[in-house]
Parts: C-alpha cells; sequence; structure tokens
C-alpha cells in the first residue's frame, strides 16, 4: 500500500507497528513517542500524527484533533484535512467546511480528498449547488481518481440533473474512448434527458465513438436524430449531423441498416410538402449525398433514385455523388413497391389541391384507381369509325349493349350483377340499369364535358380471361376522339386495333397506329380483323389475311392478328379469342402500371401548375369585374336617388295641390255659409239667446257642408292621386325590374331583385277612407268671440230684446251685422282644423315614399358591401400569391421531385 493510500485509509500509522506483531497501537505509539522526547532535537509530528489516527478510529475525536492541530511537518495539509474530517464526525460542520478550504497543497491526491469531503458535506447538508460545483471541480481536477466519475454520475442520476449527467458522459467518453460512457449517453438521450441541448454538443462524441465503434455510432446517432427529429432544432441537427458525417467519409463497408432507414424517413418527411424549397436547399443536397455512401441494400433504391431526382431537378450535386447513386441503382434490385408509392403519391396531391381548391376530378381518380386493379388485364379496343370495333365488344358482351359509333370511354369488367355508373371530372353517377347506360352515352359529351363509363357485367367470357375492355370512340383525323383516346391509352395493357378486313390496312388507319406508338411507345399493340366473312371467296380471305399480318408486322413486328367474324360460331370463336388473348396479353402489369400512374401524376401536375396562371389571371380579372360591378352599383343607387327625390317632389306636389285647391274653396265657400244663416232672424227672435242660436246653425251648417260637399269631393281627388300616384310607382318599379334585370344578366344568376314596397299605397288608401269617411268638428265660436261689434250686439240683445218695440231695430242690426260681418278669422280656425289630418298625411308622404324605395336601396348597397368585400378578400388572396409564391410553387415542386424519384426506382 501506498504512502498515500495509508494517508487517506487513516493507516499512517501502521509503518510504527513493524516487529510488534500482536501489541497495540497505542501503546507502540506512546512508547515512541517516549522515546523521541529523549533525543536532542525530537521529531514529534510524525508519531502524533499516528496517534491521532488511533484517536480518531477509536471516535475519540477531540483527542485526534488535538494531536493534528500540533502537526508541522509535510504532514500538516493531510493533518488539516483529517481534522476536517473529526470535526465532521462532531457534526461541526461549519469549522469543517473551514479547515477544508483553508488547505494548500500541490498533492493532486490530496486536492482530490478534500473536494470529494466537500462534496459530501454539501450532500449531507442538502447544498445541493455547492456540491454540483465541487464534484464537477474534482471531476476536471483528477477524472482518473478511483470511483470521482462514478460518484459524480450517481449523484447527477439521483437528482435528475441531466444536463451534467449529458456532460459528464460527452466528456468522458471524448476523453477515454470508453464505450461505457457511450452507452450510458445513449440511455440519458433515448429517455428524453437532451431536451436544452444544441446539436453541436454532440459532434465530438459522435466523432469520437465513430472511429472506435460503428456500431455503437450508429445507434447513438439514431437516439440523437429520433430525439431532434420532432423538435424546432431538427433542421440544425440534420445540417450539423450530415456535415459532420462528410468529414468522417463513412462509406457502406460497415452494414448501416438503423441509420439509412432514419434518412429515408427523414428524406420522406421533408419533401412531403410542409417545408418550403428553400428551406430544404441547405439541409436535403448533403443528406442525400450521406444517405447514398452508407445506405444498406434495403435502401439502396430509395437512396441512389432520390439523389438523381433531386440533381436532375435543381442540379449542383457532387458529381462523384451522382455516379455513386447511378452505378448503385443499376447494380440494385428492381424495386417492387413502385405502384403504391406512385397511388400515395397521387393521393397526396389530390388531398393538396382540394385543400387549395383545385379538385383533380373524378375521372382522373377514377383511372388512377382503376390502375391498381392487377386481377384484370385492361384491352383498349381501338379503330377507326366503321371498322366493327363496337360489334366486336357487343359480341364478347353478348348483348347489344354499344351502337355503332360511340363517342365515349366505355370500360366493361366482369362482375356478378350489372352496375353502371357515369364519371366526369365533377361527379359520378350511379345508373340503374343498361338502357340507362346506353341514353347517357348517346348523350355524352354533348354539353362539352369530358365523360367515361365504368360498366360491371356478368360476362363469363370476361371472368374467366381475366380481361376489362375499354371502348374507345372511333380515331380519325386529330380531333377529339384522338385526343381522349390518347388520355386512356395508359390506363390500357395492351391495345387491340380493329381493322375492317374488306378495306384493309388504309393510311388512316396507319396514322392513328403512329399516333398511338407515338403516344404510348411501351405498349403492346395486336389486331382483329373484322368482317372477314364479307369476303366470301375463302382463298381470297386467306389472302388477304395473309396480306394485312404481313402488313402488319412490318410496322408492329410483335402484332398479333386475330381474323373475327360476328357470324361465326359463338362457342368456338369465343374460345379461339381466348386463346389469343392468353397468347399476346402479358399479365407482368406491375411495372406497367405504375409508369401509366405516374403519367397521369405529371398530367396532374402539369394542370395544377397551368390552374395557379389561370387563378391568378382570373383574381385579377375578378377583381377588374367586381370594381367595374361596383361603380354600376354605385351609379344606380344615384339613379334611384334622383327617382325617390324626383317621385316624392312629384307626388307631394301633387297632394299638395288637391290640398290648397281645397282650401281654397273652403276659404271661399264658408264665408256665403255662414252669411246664409242672416236668413233665421226674424222680427219675433229672441235677441237674447239669437247669438247662441245663430253660433249653432253656423257650425251645423259647416259640418253639414264639409260631410255632403266637401270630404266627398275631397274623396274623389285623393283617389284619383293615388291612382296616378300608383301608376308613378309602377313606372319605378318597372323601372327598377329592367335594371335589376341587366345586373342579373351581368352576374350570370337571378342575384338582384329590386322589389318596392307597394304596400304603402295601401296605407295611404286606408288613410283617405279614413280622412274622408266622416269629420265631426268640434263647435267654432263664431259669434261668441270677444270682438267689439259682437259684444255690442249681444249686449244689446239682452238689454233690450225683452222690449218689443226694439225688436225692429235688434233685427236690422242682426240682418246687417251677419250680412256684412267679416269671417275670416273663424273661416281660418274652421278650415285649419278639418285640414289638419290632410296636412299631417302630407307630411308623412316623404316618409312613405322612402319607405317604398327603401329595399331596393337595401338590396342595391348590400350588393355592393358583398361586392366590395369580394373585391377586398380577391385582393388580400391574389397578394398572398404574389408575396408567397412558393406556397403554391414549392408543394407542386416537390411533389414533381417525388415522381421523378419514383421513376428512377421503377426504371422509367
Amino acid at each position: 500500500m501506498t504512502i498515500e493510500q495509508q494517508l487517506i485509509d487513516k493507516s499512517y500509522y501502521e509503518m510504527f507497528m513493524e516487529g510488534h506483531s500482536g501489541e497495540q497501537p497505542a501503546q507502540v505509539l506512546g512508547e515512541a513517542y517516549f522515546l523521541e522526547q529523549k533525543k536532542e532535537i525530537p521529531e514529534l509530528s510524525v508519531i502524533r500524527f499516528a496517534q491521532g489516527e488511533i484517536y480518531f478510529h477509536h471516535k475519540d475525536y477531540e483527542a485526534a484533533i488535538f494531536k493534528w492541530e500540533n502537526i508541522h511537518n509535510d504532514l500538516g495539509e493531510w493533518a488539516k484535512k483529517n481534522t476536517a474530517d473529526a470535526y465532521m464526525e462532531l457534526e461541526l460542520h461549519a469549522t469543517a467546511e473551514e479547515i477544508y478550504k483553508a488547505i494548500r497543497t500541490e498533492s493532486l491526491v490530496l486536492q482530490t480528498e478534500v473536494l470529494l469531503q466537500l462534496f459530501s458535506l454539501y450532500v449531507h447538508q442538502g447544498k445541493l449547488d455547492k456540491a454540483v460545483q465541487t464534484i464537477k471541480e474534482a471531476v476536471l481536477l483528477n477524472p482518473d481518481y478511483p470511483d470521482v466519475t462514478e460518484l459524480a454520475r450517481a449523484f447527477f442520476e439521483k437528482h435528475q440533473d441531466w444536463g451534467n449527467a449529458i456532460e459528464l458522459a460527452v466528456n468522458e467518453g471524448v476523453r477515454t474512448s470508453s464505450l461505457k460512457w457511450f452507452e450510458v449517453l445513449n440511455g440519458y438521450i433515448d429517455q428524453g434527458a437532451a431536451r436544452k441541448l444544441e446539436p453541436v454538443y454532440f459532434l465530438d462524441a459522435l466523432k469520437t465513438v465513430f472511429y472506435k465503434d460503428e456500431s455503437r455510432f450508429e445507434k447513438l446517432s439514431v437516439s440523437l436524430w429520433q430525439h431532434y427529429q420532432n423538435q424546432s432544432s431538427s433542421h440544425q441537427w440534420l445540417k450539423d449531423f450530415n456535415g459532420m458525417m462528410l468529414e468522417l467519409e463513412a462509406d457502406r463497408s460497415y452494414a448501416w441498416h438503423e441509420l439509412s432507414a432514419m434518412y429515408r424517413e427523414t428524406y420522406l418527411q421533408l419533401i412531403t410538402g410542409n417545408y418550403y424549397v428553400k428551406e430544404l436547399t441547405p439541409l436535403v443536397p448533403e443528406l442525400l449525398v450521406n444517405w447514398v455512401r452508407i445506405t444498406d441494400s434495403a435502401n439502396a433504391v430509395h437512396a441512389s433514385a432520390a439523389l438523381l431526382a433531386w440533381n436532375k431537378l435543381f442540379a449542383g450535386l457532387d458529381s462523384n455523388a451522382v455516379a455513386d447513386a447511378e452505378n448503385l441503382i443499376e447494380r440494385s434490385s428492381l424495386y417492387n413497391g413502385g405502384l403504391e408509392d406512385s397511388y400515395k403519391l397521387f393521393m397526396d396531391i389530390k388531398k393538396w389541391a382540394l385543400k387549395n381548391d383545385l379538385p383533380l376530378g373524378q375521372r382522373l381518380e377514377w383511372i388512377v384507381e382503376e390502375l391498381l386493379d392487377l386481377d384484370n388485364s385492361h384491352v383498349l379496343v381501338a379503330g377507326r369509325p366503321g371498322s366493327g370495333k363496337s360489334a366486336f365488344i357487343n359480341y364478347v358482351l353478348g348483348k347489344p349493349v354499344l351502337g355503332e359509333d360511340t363517342s365515349s370511354i366505355s370500360m366493361f369488367k366482369a362482375g356478378e350483377d350489372a352496375a353502371f355508373s357515369e364519371v366526369t371530372d365533377s361527379r359520378l353517377i350511379m345508373m340503374k340499369d343498361l338502357p340507362q347506360y346506353q341514353e347517357n352515352e348517346a348523350a355524352a359529351g354533348l354539353e362539352g364535358e369530358k365523360v367515361a363509363f365504368n360498366c360491371r357485367v356478368p360476362v363469363p367470357f370476361l371472368q374467366e380471361n381475366r380481361i376489362a375492355l375499354i371502348d374507345t370512340p372511333g380515331v380519325k383525323g386529330s380531333g377529339r376522339a384522338s385526343g381522349e383516346l390518347a388520355h386512356y391509352l395508359p390506363l390500357a395493357d395492351s391495345i387491340l386495333y380493329v381493322i375492317n378486313a374488306a378495306e384493309g390496312l388504309v393510311e388512316e388507319d396507319l396514322l392513328a397506329l403512329e399516333r398511338i406508338r407515338e403516344s404510348a411507345p411501351f405498349k403492346k399493340v395486336h389486331f382483329l380483323l373484322n368482317k372477314v366473312d364479307a369476303i366470301h371467296d375463302q382463298r381470297e380471305a386467306e389472302r388477304l389475311v395473309d396480306e394485312i399480318s404481313a402488313q402488319v408486322r412490318s410496322y408492329f413486328p410483335q402484332g398479333k392478328v386475330f381474323a373475327f367474324s360476328s357470324h361465326y360460331g359463338s362457342r368456338e370463336q369465343l374460345a379461339d379469342l381466348a386463346g389469343f388473348f392468353d397468347d399476346s396479353l402479358s399479365r407482368d402489369w406491375y411495372e406497367l402500371r405504375t409508369q401509366s400512374v405516374l403519367v397521369y401524376i405529371q398530367r396532374a401536375l402539369s394542370y395544377l401548375l397551368d390552374k395557379r396562371v389561370e387563378v391568378e389571371n382570373s383574381l385579377q380579372e375578378d377583381i377588374r369585374w367586381n370594381e367595374e360591378m361596383v361603380t354600376k352599383l354605385n351609379g344606380a343607387i344615384n339613379q334611384l336617388s334622383d327617382i325617390e327625390e324626383e317621385k316624392t317632389r312629384t307626388i307631394t306636389k301633387s297632394y299638395q295641390s288637391i290640398k290648397d285647391r281645397m282650401r281654397k274653396k273652403l276659404e271661399e265657400e264658408i264665408p256665403g255659409i255662414l252669411r246664409g244663416t242672416s236668413e233665421l232672424v226674424t222680427e219675433d227672435s229672441d235677441f237674447r239667446k239669437i247669438h247662441l242660436e245663430l253660433n249653432d246653425a253656423m257650425n251645423e251648417r259647416v259640418q253639414q257642408y264639409l260631410e255632403d260637399s266637401v270630404l266627398p269631393e275631397f274623396y274623389g281627388s285623393i283617389q284619383k292621386w293615388i291612382a296616378l300616384t300608383t301608376e308613378e310607382f309602377n313606372h319605378s318599379q318597372a323601372y327598377l325590374y329592367e335594371m335589376g334585370e341587366g345586373f342579373n344578366e351581368l352576374y350570370g344568376e337571378e342575384k338582384i331583385r329590386l322589389e318596392c314596397d307597394f304596400k304603402v299605397l295601401d296605407d295611404w288608401r286606408r288613410d283617405a277612407d279614413r280622412m274622408t269617411s266622416g269629420v265631426r268638428m268640434e263647435k267654432v265660436n263664431i259669434l261668441l268671440r270677444f270682438t267689439p261689434s259682437q259684444f255690442l250686439l249681444k249686449s244689446a240683445g239682452k238689454l233690450f230684446g225683452a222690449i218689443p218695440q226694439n225688436k225692429g231695430m235688434l233685427y236690422n242690426r242682426y240682418k246687417q251685422f251677419l250680412e256684412n260681418e267679416d269671417y275670416s278669422e273663424s273661416v281660418d280656425a274652421i278650415v285649419s282644423k278639418f285640414m289638419q289630418q290632410f296636412e299631417l298625411f302630407e307630411k308623412a308622404l316623404e316618409r312613405d315614399i322612402k319607405i317604398f324605395f327603401r329595399n331596393p336601396f337595401n338590396v342595391l348597397n348590400m350588393t355592393v358591401e358583398e361586392t366590395l368585400n369580394t373585391i377586398e378578400a380577391n385582393g388580400q388572396a391574389l397578394s398572398k400569391m404574389k408575396e408567397n409564391p412558393e406556397a403554391y410553387r414549392d408543394p407542386i415542386t416537390l411533389f414533381e421531385l417525388r415522381k421523378l424519384q419514383y421513376e428512377r426506382m421503377v426504371r422509367v
């Protein structure tokens, strides 16, 4: 045992026990102390140091402290450490800490021991921050000291101090290259302890373990990759890790199964359309280069095809990496998952298109889904009009299903029961039976919409031979039928071209076949020689068949020819036809179908790219059109305001003229009525009360006049006014109807109906009846007012009315007064009371006319508001498209990237 170890264990005293076997250490040291004292210059420190150890072991800590406080030689710093240990045992922690911190020594072992003791002290006191700091100092000072790193690790793990635990594992792994520490680090990462650490923190550890053990490197890399892949720092991890991988120059000499799978998973996540291309450009090239470098056999096709696709679309990859990928994909086995991958890509495109309000259409989706049916061979039947193509299909179906000249695409596939559906870009319609199918097929395309028919028929021949027949319109020239044929050629596994035997293979057939070969160079083309029964000479028929067969093979060397007649025996000819199909049709469709799905994917992407321009132009045009509509609508509102103002002025003025005429008539005729009451005065009248009688009579005569003459006339005038107003309103309504129709023509729908409120006229009629059906005026004080002349006359009547000789005088005075009195004030009072309700009616006219036109105003104003909202929404959409074109373009670009990858994977 070394002296340092003895000092650590407090067994330094054992040096004095040599030769004293079986004796007590205290006695041996006491004797040694006694002998040392007798020397001229005694050295007692060593003995005291050893005695302190004995006291310590016997828990006489105070005695031990006393001994160690008097050590002044080289053991002095160790004595201080032991003194602090004793105070620790006495639980005098503050004193112990003070002494530990006061120790000054060059001994690495003593420094380490002091730190470990302080660490234990702080743990005991619960001072975890100080404990962390102290144990980290110990590890930094002397990491190779026994158990110091394990002690630190256990402490960090116990207190779930994962930051320091990971730091310890990383530092020790890099320092020692020990796989044990990388295993520990892997465990921390797998339990999610590295959340707050940036990826760059682990690069040195990864580099170290790479050169030590590739298997451990792969495991640690995958753990870190999985840890970062769903965090905000995922892209930084990819950048840092792949930069490191390029430096390490890893290759395929080791089978990187897990890491290669991570590359594949991450690459697929990156190109799903959730990121812009500018975000991927700094990441994907290095990722692909590294993936190809380390890929295993299971991912070789994916890795190399992904790199080649990226380089084709964006270029710029290292030429050596591209060459490596080319060689790798050529040496790899044929990929057999292309059809499923391509279909998933199509569905991703469809989902994205729907999200952006750009549906690809039911017809395209139906075609792609049919390509996934690997149970039936798709035979597309083509031919010129009159070739007998439809007759052949009817023969196979066993009934006249098709007419002579079909105008659309129909697929016939075996099914337990007959079922027919019509598929267009916008919808899928189920048809109830064969007659409805025939009716719909005959009318297909008349409205310009492209149509396909999906037919399930219980036909044994189709079922037994696993064949689906695709009928096409007759090919002629370069018209719409030829375009439709080209659209559906990728749906076919092979093509059966029907030739009229009586006419032979004419130039028009050759032109059609050339277009088919250009559109589908990989499709096998076979031939059906129809109507051979029309040639009555058997030798001539055989010669013609041989001649046409030779002619066909000169253009299509692998093409086979089947002579057919709908008049031959059904069973025998169907058997021959089945044999012909069995010989000529390849059942190896998988790769061919994959290529076809990719063709339709390319058409979908082209459609979406064109649609982008179309949508932008449409938004611009829509904004311009709606701005024009706002101008027109505001003009209509101004016109309506003018109409309302003009009608208010005309109608009000017309009513005022009636009212003013009636007022004038009242003012002219009522005075005469009042004067006419003079005839009621006689010399026999009781002049004491005559003024009361005359006042009543005047009111009654005026009341009678109003009821018998004025009100009927007034009623008639108002009715005529209402009739004229109705005519005015009708003219306004007709004009507004015409205005609304004009707008509706512009909108292309019944959007605006400017309906006026004719209930106003009903209200006016009701008011006219109420105002003119009768009026009961309150009595007016005509002769009871306090005027000088009336006062004198009434006073005279009261004074002299009882004296007979005065009656003549009073009679004359009353007659004269009644016939010459100025009744203007009374008339004005009568007229004002009578006209009051008519004037109130007049005041409401402007409001009522506004009510009449209120709905048209509301409709126009609401339409303006809606149009402005549309302009704003379209403007925002257009601005968004122009400001951020990547939001639309980049997903399509990434779809194109995936398509290119799948094309390379299936050897397109």
